[in-house]
């Protein structure tokens, strides 16, 4: 899936929402400045050095002075000859005539005092403080407009409103949820031309809620509505909503309604709407929670209230549909729900094709062998993989990507970064690398399992030594009894290797432990695969998509202390079998697990084809199963 940049029509992003205080500051200091300056810049005075009107007369007297303006209260003059400061201007007030000469005679020196005009005084002040006081107001103002959360913006709606030529996403751009297009379709032909819509008399539904989980593609698949549809675009996240003030929210929803309203036909969008939306009562804290309320219950009586032949329609999004206020999800409101969930593999390559659209590949590449290493990623997952394969090109000084780079990608994201830097000592890659190596031998002598892709005893990651990957070569949707118990298996192949070899445990096992005792303990728990504890669910740790848990995680459990007692035991037989299963296969695969791992010492990393051979038949039946060809699912 593929998105671009979009340019809000008003109001400005966060960012420089936050930094429109501080572009405002410089005119302040501007006009504090010229509040200061101005006076003394118009004052006659301004650059010239002041005279006693005495020694303005004499100076006169001895012909120093070249020129004068004569003014009412005082003169302005140019001197022959620069002063002792450097001057050839001066300003003297003048005195009357009559006292003057009387003073001049006597030898007394004297200078006038200037007479006092308050008008002029008061407009050569207020001047620069009306010019401060416009530019305080208009960047104020404006600087208020952007930061909504002011206490002048407090209720307004923070909504973006993207426009037609904003929005360059299509249904083109959005690939692998071919079922969420099609129900969405509704919604584009209903805005463009809602009277042969209705023409039986049917309606839109008021609210579509796209569910999935994160990175599937929800709020491009919104916009792309938009941008079929030819409208406008409201779009605002649910946490947006909610601020401290109680009532703030359901103005601010109250305010959005209004304008769509206004601005129809038209989408409004609420991402993650789960902030918004939860259900009353969950908590006890009584603070926020009155203001989570009020928001919700505007919401919905908006949704009561707008008509759907309006022409506004209300698309909401969320990854957590589980935890949303029933009221919400009823008919009237959002009821329809669409689900965006994690693409196919013939969705992966409809996502891997919008992606590489600007990116060379190399002749000859296959998107579908890439889709093949990709089960479970969303379509945020397939762009980061296609930009780290680009990267990776870049690296390596190539001019396309190859299959190779594709590959280190997704070793990349599943495993994380190498380590080369991490020095083991001889002792820890011998440990690691049998312990890699029993996983793979485990995997290869297990029908049903996951192949082989790459086991490597490069540490990545941040507590990884080394790692197996394994990459199903279909789809599944659903797994037997026995395809999980060959999972176990292979889970605790490691450590069987550790146990077959070298005779004593090590903690390199640990993560394989939790995963194992986990798998188990949904088996007995949820999968009811355990013939003592029986077809009973007894509940899960988290509630998962479009579900709901049997029991809140951290109260008692709904069953008894003995029901638990089978229930850990139950467990416990299930990881000890599978270590038994892994321990005797790795005894009649002695030979290629030790071959394996002295060429993963050797050689670091071993492909799918690097690796050895397993023993024939007969060394294998300790397991109960016919042998696995070398890389054979």
């Amino acid at each position: 899936m593929a998105d671009r940049e979009r340019t809000p029509l008003r109001n400005s992003d966060d960012a420089s929402r936050s930094s429109a205080g501080r572009r405002w500051l410089w005119p302040l200091w501007l006009a504090i400045a010229a509040l200061l300056l101005l006076p003394e810049f118009f004052a006659p005075t301004y650059g010239r050095r002041t005279l006693p009107y005495s020694t303005f007369l004499q100076k006169l007297d001895s012909g120093l002075v070249t020129s004068v303006q004569v003014h009412d209260d005082y003169v302005i003059g140019t001197l022959a000859a620069p002063g002792i400061a450097g001057d050839t201007t001066f300003f003297a007030t003048r005195v009357d005539p009559a006292i003057a000469e009387q003073l001049r005679t006597r030898g007394v020196p004297f200078t006038g005092a200037p007479r006092s005009d308050w008008t002029s005084s008061l407009l050569l002040w207020l001047f620069p403080a009306l010019m401060f006081a416009a530019l305080w107001w208009t960047f104020a103002r404006r600087a208020l407009g952007q930061q909504a959360s002011g206490v002048f913006g407090v209720g307004k709606s923070r909504a973006r409103v993207y426009v037609e030529t904003d929005i360059k996403v299509t249904f083109d751009d959005v690939a692998g949820v071919d079922e969420a297009k099609a129900e969405l379709r509704e919604v584009v032909a209903f805005l463009r031309d809602p009277a042969s819509f209705g023409r039986l008399g049917a309606h839109l539904p008021k609210g579509v809620l796209l569910v999935g989980p994160p990175g599937t593609g929800k709020t491009l698949l919104a916009r792309a509505v938009a941008g079929e549809a030819d409208v406008p675009f409201f779009s605002i996240n649910g946490s947006e909503f909610v601020e401290l003030f109680v009532g703030v929210g359901a103005a601010r929803v109250r305010d959005l309604f209004a304008k769509a309203r206004d601005t129809a036909p038209c989408i409004i969008f609420i991402d993650e709407v789960d902030a918004l939306g939860r259900a009353r009562g969950a908590t006890v804290i009584t603070g926020s929670n009155d203001e989570k309320e009020q928001t919700l219950n505007q919401l919905l009586a908006e949704m009561d209230g707008f008509d759907p032949k309006s022409g506004v329609v209300l698309l909401a999004a969320t990854n957590r549909p589980e935890i949303l206020d029933p009221a919400l999800l009823r008919a009237g409101r959002f009821d329809r729900q669409v689900l965006v969930d994690r693409p196919d593999r013939v969705g992966r390559v409809q996502i891997l094709r919008v992606h590489v659209r600007k990116v060379p590949l190399a002749p000859g590449l296959d998107l579908d062998h890439v889709a093949a290493l990709t089960p479970g990623f969303t379509g945020a997952d397939i762009a980061n993989l296609v930009n780290e394969a680009a990267l990776a090109a870049t690296r390596r000084g190539a001019d396309v990507v190859a299959m190779e780079d594709f590959s280190t990608a997704v070793e990349r994201i599943v495993a994380g970064l190498a380590k080369r830097s991490r020095v083991l000592s001889a002792r820890e890659r011998e440990i690691t690398a049998y312990h890699e190596m029993g996983h793979a031998i485990v995997a290869l002598a297990t029908p049903g399992a996951d192949p082989v892709q790459k086991v490597t005893i490069i540490p990545h990651g941040l507590g990884a030594l080394g790692f197996t990957m394994q990459r199903p070569s279909e789809e599944r949707y659903i797994a037997t009894q026995t395809e999980l118990e060959g999972k176990l298996t292979v889970m605790l192949g490691g450590r069987a290797a550790e146990l077959t070899v070298f005779g004593e445990l090590s903690s390199g096992a640990a993560d394989d432990l939790v995963r194992a005792t986990d798998l188990a303990r949904d088996m007995v728990t949820r999968l009811g695969m355990d013939e003592t504890v029986g077809h009973v669910v007894y509940g899960q740790s988290a509630p998962t998509l479009l579900s709901t848990p049997t029991y809140t995680p951290g109260e008692p459990p709904p069953f008894s202390n003995e029901t638990a007692r089978e229930i850990e035991a139950a467990v416990r037989r299930l990881v000890q079998e599978a270590l038994a299963r892994a321990l005797a296969i790795l005894a009649g695969n002695r030979a290629p697990l030790d071959e394996g791992a002295h060429r993963l010492l050797e050689h670091e990393s071993l492909t799918r084809d690097q690796l050895p051979a397993l023993a024939p038949a007969s060394d294998a039946s300790a397991t109960g199963h016919p042998p696995v060809p070398v890389g054979a699912p």
